[in-house]
């Protein structure tokens, strides 16, 4: 039946009403403003419409009330004094601004209205003068900085920053609170820092002492508290390490952690930076970062990036010129790091490509550099990779990219390989405000980028959108946009970013289609933004217009308002919404919840229209698993076991001494990470206490404990990691390895199942190890040994017997391997190859063939170019390296850029050595047969070392002792017989090339090693065992050993006073002028680490020997102790012992070893009094003590075995610490008053002065029972210089000491040339003598004896005043003109430590420019003050007008999360 006409119209009409609502519905509301100057800042106060729009060029305001469609100029504010506007963050009512004077603004009702305030002083030039105080009811608490300057009486000021507060935000009297400041800072001034501290702590970096001048020296800033504003309450932070917490750079708040940087001022450290970090105010701890600067990190820079509320995340700039990092994550309290990821992007700013999404919690993006080692050799373009993180930085992973186009084309590569994928631009290329990437929408993402195998030039990308939190992507906008996110994501818009429009996109259906508006008005897009949380309908563009209308009073730019609300009519109901995971389904629980959100369906037309109401997060806890727990206090990281630290504390009775098989409730090791929600009920349970037996609790009070373990078979080889206090690797002869981390308490292998021929420590990198097989696997720790990563080599290891891995000493992966390549069967052509990489193994790069030996030219004091290597290679490359001999040279190559570019250095040598700041070669003369020193300080060019006559080493075996005093100690065999070799130990000039004789006759055994050792601790103290009979040994090869030392760095040597009594009260035997103390020296011990002297005590020296005329039998020797650096000796004990210092010297430990024991003996008065312990019922051969390098632990291991199994080694564990409690007292502003005494080598002796100088060290009083422990050390006082004397001197080079002690020209040898140079800018040069000054010496006028006729330099003394001021201005004005290109080219701008001699050399040349340019500094330094004032000003508009909270606001936002540290000078 045909319908009725009227129904017909009325359907008709009801289309049309339906038609002509959806054309009104599609209409986007826009206006248009305009401005003279892009905003410095643009921002909304938290959850309203109100906006700032700063022109800081023109110092105006403007404020709009209704999102930016209407402007207007904030009311009461001077044209022009705008300087600078910061709004509250915790109160968003208030904003200030602030001028360049002492009047300043501020509003208390967003915007509306502006009342002025005044300062006494005006702002300091920071990036955030004011601090606030996170409490709602203390809105009013700000810190003010400001700077102060007075007048110096001539052209200049000193100006210093002071601190002011006020408690009502300025409407009452502003307090000072504390002058000389750097930083200012309430403890409650982050939501997330959450503690029980007073609630009105603040902390302050300030000095400790006034300056007249206006500048400090960097240790007197440290870290003040106060909870009264600095009234009456004034306390220095120890940061847990006492009196040393001085050099303090910087402190931020940074989430839950409290953050201090500090520049490391100990002797020796050059600007190493430490960071602090604290969880609860209370308790600092250092952060300790598993790489080989964990200590030494200098040079680098630091920022701290945007870090969760479980976690700090820091990124390192290792590398000394180049814009890379490493990331590192934290553990629940900030101390220990783990790497997350090498290679970040950096800019030299310090920004760092990574950014966490906002709202989910463990998905973060990351940028690499894929090029760096070209990047750092050879300054390539940067190579730039996109990673993506879902577990918080444990693994990362690429981001897949789309098949096909935002036009439905299909991409250039394949999406399933893995070079094919999506690179996105990140921060330190930012191209809008807020967060680069995410918003509070939920799991939107955005990013401009590429698909490729690395991410192409900004111009040359497109834009892409994610909404599963970066699992997968799709493009949506040809050409790179700029994009926002409004109305909780149910609209996106973007703004092409390339070119002049007229016109934006939106979507309201996630990114699957998108419309069109034109709002006619052409301008170059610089911010597109919308209120902070995204949830508003209405957006901002700001602008450069094209063009202006002639005879306009238009600005330049325009802000743009734009109003998608009636888009759509209808609003959201519950059908509209669904729930979204959060995570993807392999990483769906972290910190033991799921994380999900209710979001709008794509497809659904509706606006949801919850302004200011954030999307709300819903956690689901997940059932517990490993991942949940960490170690609990006190235990230590093993593998996936948590073990004890040593034995646990426990409460007073609930171990009694009577019972001891009774049983406690101890922590099982583990601990629930802090802020974890899972569920215990349904999954492990770690951390339920266990029953433990009361032998593992600590005892009380006076105690001894000992654990014994037997390894099932011998002991080969062990070593501490060097700056550990507790973990020991020991390789058995069954190939096993072995791990303690409690010091020997307990014990567990290493890799079951896998055998090792070796273990190395990392030589530079303190928490480094490798554990090396007999195929090309090994595996190798970067924390100390609780983890282990298997990793294979580029060939099976070499054995030749020769070193398999060499370290660098400032780059911690730079490792050289050396290996064996066909060696197999007969092996016709079995040689060794070198290989070296730069990642820690993860790739490997072939360096030579038929090598000897590679290494890194550079060493810890040898500052050479660190990408050099030098390797002995045979010039012959055939054959079977093992039975290569003499007639195929051995030559040495020079190889820089990783041995790219080669050098042969010599023809033949026989090797070489690196000793500090000395490269030495032994080079083989084949013509004569004979042997030449070859010494160089800068591994390029080298002098032949000159000698005596009759102790060239061109016929004689030699060894290289060591070059601490700036001088080389050589051994040079002179008589050579079947157990009877001694030599000549010679002394050189301070760069290596002249020798001189220092002693003659100086023992040495068959395998090279002498009697010589240096004291450590105290330079230029040696002692040595001399053959008194070298004549009557060489016949009958028996020699009788006497022993001598030096207190003059071999200047002259003497006999050892012997004591007066033995320990028991006796006189001894030999008591004529022929009676001397002996010792047992280097080559007797089983063990070359067992050392005479501690690092731990200076002046404390311990050795087995006897008094006499020569030295006895080891069997017939007893135990002596020295306190004051040889000197002075004492018996402790009789028969021989071995020996090991405990905790500073307040323990000392002895065991027999002349036969098995059952015991130990030990004192605390330093040998005065012994007392026996006994540690097993059956006696045990004891081999070794051992206990950690630094001598500052109370515990030892016990290594030996018993008789009755000689094949079954055994470790005792004796545990001293609970001797005692107390803990010594230092104090160095009241000595004598404390449990230490001021002490000097020279004391009571005849020698006043060691060096040229007397010194005093801070020791332990011998009878104070106390615990030392690990507080810092007092250093060294250089109480003066002391006159010239014949100690100070030795013999200059041909000359040696006769029998009275003189130098005499040797017989047939001339005088070397006089040196009349006139170096140091010296008025006179002197004529050579027979003596030269130690070079270690610090003496002062005096006798002379080293100078002989005085002679005038000639030349420039006779120019006045006028000329060098002249001579010096036109190197300063050339270098202005040229500095600041310089500054720009190289980037070294403030935030990054660059300190004097780096390598800033080795960018692969130098010229006049690189020179030149190192003039100006100090005055780039100060031009740098006022270009950093500027840029606070303008840094919006120049580094990408971050406002959003979190990592983008940093350069502006001194509490964001970056520390930027700035060298002292």
């Amino acid at each position: 039946m045909a319908p009725h006409r009227g129904a017909v119209l009325g359907l008709l009409l009801a289309q049309l009403f339906a038609l002509l609502l959806s054309v009104g519905a599609q209409q986007v509301e826009y206006s248009v403003s305009y401005f003279d100057n892009l905003p410095a800042r643009l921002f909304f106060f938290e959850d309203t419409t109100t906006a700032i729009y700063h022109d800081a060029m023109a110092g105006t305001v403007y404020v709009s009330q209704d999102e930016g469609k209407s402007w207007n100029k904030a009311e009461g504010i001077p044209s022009g004094k705008a300087s600078m506007v910061i709004e509250h963050p915790f109160d968003n009512r208030f904003a200030f601004i602030l001028t360049r004077g002492i009047s300043h603004y501020m509003t208390s009702d967003r915007g509306k209205t502006w009342r002025s305030f005044e300062m006494e002083i005006p702002p300091a030039l920071v990036g955030k003068p004011l601090s606030f105080h996170s409490d709602p009811a203390k809105y009013g608490y700000i810190l003010y900085q400001g700077t102060r300057c007075e007048s110096s009486g001539g052209w200049g000021s000193i100006c210093y920053d002071e601190t002011w507060y006020t408690k009502d935000a300025f409407s009452d009297e502003p307090q000072q609170l504390l002058s000389d400041t750097s930083r200012c800072q309430f403890a409650h001034s982050s939501k997330d820092f959450k503690h029980d501290a007073h609630q009105d702590l603040i902390y302050c970096v300030a000095f400790d002492s006034t300056s007249n001048t206006g500048v400090h020296a960097l240790s007197s800033s440290r870290l003040f508290s106060s909870t009264d504003f600095f009234d009456d309450d004034m306390r220095v932070e120890d940061l847990g390490i006492g009196k040393n917490a001085k050099g303090v750079v910087a402190l931020a708040i940074v989430s839950k952690f409290a953050v201090v940087a500090m520049r490391d001022l100990a002797p020796g450290n050059s600007g190493e930076m430490l960071l602090y970090v604290s969880v609860d105010t209370k308790n600092w701890a250092k952060a300790r970062f598993p790489h080989a600067s964990s200590a030494r990190l200098r040079e680098n820079s630091y920022t701290i990036v945007e870090s969760t509320t479980h976690s700090l995340a820091v990124d390192v700039m290792l590398q000394d010129q180049t814009t890379i990092g490493t990331l590192f994550v934290s553990n629940s309290n900030g101390t220990f790091f783990v790497e997350a990821l090498k290679d970040t992007n950096r800019n030299e700013l310090g920004y760092v490509d990574y950014e966490n999404l906002y709202g989910i919690e463990g998905v973060g993006l990351a940028n690499i550099v894929d090029n760096a080692k070209e990047v750092e050799g050879r300054r390539e373009v940067k190579q730039l990779r996109t990673r993506i993180t879902f577990d918080d930085g444990r693994t990362w992973s690429r981001l897949r990219p789309p098949a096909h186009d935002s036009e439905g084309a299909r991409v250039a590569c394949n999406p399933s390989d893995e070079d094919c994928s999506l690179h996105l631009h990140s921060v330190t290329v930012p191209h809008n405000f807020g967060r680069v990437f995410s918003s509070p929408a939920p799991g939107l993402v955005m990013g401009v980028g590429s698909i490729g195998e690395y991410l192409h030039p900004y111009e040359e990308c497109d834009t892409f959108l994610s909404t599963d939190a970066g699992r997968t992507w799709s493009m949506v906008r040809m050409d790179a946009h700029k994009y926002e996110f409004g109305d909780q994501g149910s609209i996106i818009v973007a703004a092409n970013d390339e070119e002049v429009t007229d016109s934006v996109s939106y979507s309201t259906d996630f990114g699957k289609t998108w419309k069109t508006f034109n709002f006619e008005t052409k301008m170059r897009v610089r911010i597109l933004t919308t209120v902070s949380d995204s949830t508003s309908q209405k957006f901002m563009i700001v602008g450069a217009v094209s063009k202006r209308e002639p005879g306009s009073n238009q600005g330049r730019y325009a802000v743009l308002f734009l109003d998608f609300a009636n888009t759509r009519t209808r609003k959201c109901g519950e059908n509209d919404f669904e729930r979204w995971n959060a995570r993807s389904a392999t990483h769906e629980c972290l910190m033991g919840h799921k994380q999900w959100y209710k979001r709008r369906k794509p497809e659904a037309d509706c606006y949801v229209g919850e302004k200011f109401l954030d999307p709300v997060e819903h956690e689901e806890n997940c059932p517990c698993t490993d991942e949940d727990y960490e170690c609990d206090y006190n235990f230590i990281r093993q593998g996936d076991q948590c073990v004890p630290a040593g034995p646990e504390p426990i409460a007073p009775g609930v171990c009694p001494p009577d019972e001891p098989d009774k049983t406690y409730k101890g922590s099982s090791g583990f601990r629930l990470i802090p802020g974890n929600t899972c569920d215990k009920s349904r999954g492990k349970v770690k951390d339920a206490p266990v029953d433990k037996p009361c032998s593992n609790a600590q005892p009380a009070e006076g105690e001894i404990i000992h654990q014994t373990f037997e390894f099932q078979s011998p002991v080969l080889q062990f070593a501490y990691f060097k700056e550990s206090t507790q973990t020991i690797l020991v390789r058995l002869a069954d190939g096993t390895i072995w791990q303690s981390s409690n010091e020997g308490y307990t014990w567990h292998q290493v890799v079951p199942g896998e055998r090792f021929v070796v273990f190395y420590h990392h030589t530079y990198s303190t928490d480094r190890a490798y554990l090396i097989t007999n195929s090309k696997n090994y595996w190798y720790t970067t924390d100390t040994g609780k983890t282990w990563n298997s990793m294979p080599g580029p060939l099976p290891p070499n054995n030749f017997g020769l070193p398999i891995l060499h370290f660098h000493p400032a780059k911690s992966d730079w490792l050289i391997w050396s290996g064996s390549e066909g060696c197999s069967g007969f092996g016709e052509n079995c040689h060794v190859e070198a290989w070296y990489t730069r990642d820690n193994g993860r790739n490997w790069v072939f360096i030579e063939k038929y090598v000897r030996n590679c290494a890194w030219a550079r060493d810890s004091e040898l500052k050479v170019d660190p990408a050099q290597i030098i390797c002995e290679v045979y010039g012959n490359q055939e054959g079977n390296q093992r039975f290569f001999a003499m007639d195929n040279p051995l030559q040495l190559i020079g190889g820089t850029d990783y041995f790219s570019k080669k050098t042969k250095l010599f023809n033949h040598v026989v090797g070489f050595a690196k000793f500090n700041e000395f490269l030495i070669v032994a080079e083989y003369q084949p013509q004569r047969q004979a042997l030449d020193l070859q010494v160089s300080l800068d591994g390029r060019t080298f002098a032949s070392g000159m000698f005596p006559s009759d102790v060239r080493p061109d016929q004689h075996a030699y060894t290289i002792l060591e070059s601490t005093t700036n001088a080389v100690f050589l051994h040079v065999t002179t008589h050579e017989g079947p157990g009877s070799y001694w030599g000549t130990i010679l002394k050189s000039n301070s760069n290596g090339t002249y020798y001189g004789v220092s002693v003659e006759n100086v023992n040495r055994n068959d395998l090279g090693f002498v009697d010589f050792e240096k004291m450590i601790g105290l330079d230029g103290i040696a002692l040595i065992n001399v053959v008194s009979n070298p004549h009557e040994a060489s016949i009958s090869g028996r020699k009788e050993i006497q022993s001598r030392i030096t207190h003059n760095d071999g200047g002259t040597w003497k006999r050892m006073t012997p004591p007066a009594k033995d320990s028991q009260g006796n006189s001894y035997e030999c008591n004529t002028v022929s009676c001397a103390l002996h010792i047992h020296g280097y080559t007797e011990r089983y063990d070359a680490r067992a050392t005479y002297s501690t690092p731990s005590v200076p002046g404390l020296l311990m050795a087995v020997g006897n008094v006499g005329e020569s030295l006895a039998e080891y069997s017939e020797s007893d135990t002596f102790l020295s306190r004051d650096a040889g000197f002075t000796w004492e018996e402790i004990h009789k028969d021989a012992h071995l020996w090991e210092f405990g905790d500073s010297g307040s323990i000392l430990i002895i065991a027999n070893d002349e036969q098995p024991t059952d015991h130990v003996l030990f004192s605390t008065d330093e040998g005065l009094n012994w007392r026996e312990y006994q540690f097993t019922d059956e006696k045990m051969r004891i081999k070794e003590i051992v206990t950690v390098p630094s001598d500052t632990s109370r515990r030892f291991i016990l290594m030996g075995f018993y008789p009755r199994s000689p094949a079954v080694h055994v470790a005792v564990h004796i545990d001293f610490s609970a001797l005692t409690s107390r803990q010594c007292v230092l104090n160095i502003e009241d000595p004598g008053h404390d449990d230490f005494e001021l002490w000097s080598p020279s004391e009571e002796r005849n020698e006043l002065c060691l060096f040229g100088r007397q010194v005093l060290y801070h020791r332990r009083v011998r009878d104070r029972d106390c615990i030392v422990g690990n507080q810092p050390k007092a250093q060294a006082t250089v109480v003066h210089n002391c006159q010239c004397s014949d100690a100070d001197f030795e013999c200059e080079f041909n000359y040696r000491r006769n029998e009275e002690g003189v130098c005499v020209l040797e017989p047939g040898r001339e005088p070397i040339p006089d040196d009349n140079s006139c170096r140091n800018d010296e008025d006179y040069w002197y004529e050579r003598t027979p003596y030269r000054k130690i070079r270690h010496s610090s003496c002062e006028g005096g006798t002379r004896l080293d100078r002989g006729a005085p002679h005038a330099c000639p030349g420039l003394k006779s120019h006045g005043a006028f000329f060098w001021l002249f001579m010096l201005m036109i190197p300063c004005a050339f270098a202005g003109l040229i500095g600041w290109w310089y500054y720009r080219k190289y980037g070294h701008g403030a935030g990054n430590i660059r300190l004097p001699g780096g390598d800033i050399n080795y960018r692969g040349g130098s010229g006049a420019l690189d020179t030149l340019a190192s003039i100006p500094w100090y005055l780039m330094g100060l031009a740098s003050v006022v270009w950093e004032a500027i840029a606070s000003r303008f840094s919006g508009v120049t580094s990408g007008m971050h406002t959003r909270g979190g990592y983008r606001t940093i350069p502006v936002d001194e509490d964001a999360q970056i520390l930027r540290f700035e060298d002292e000078e």
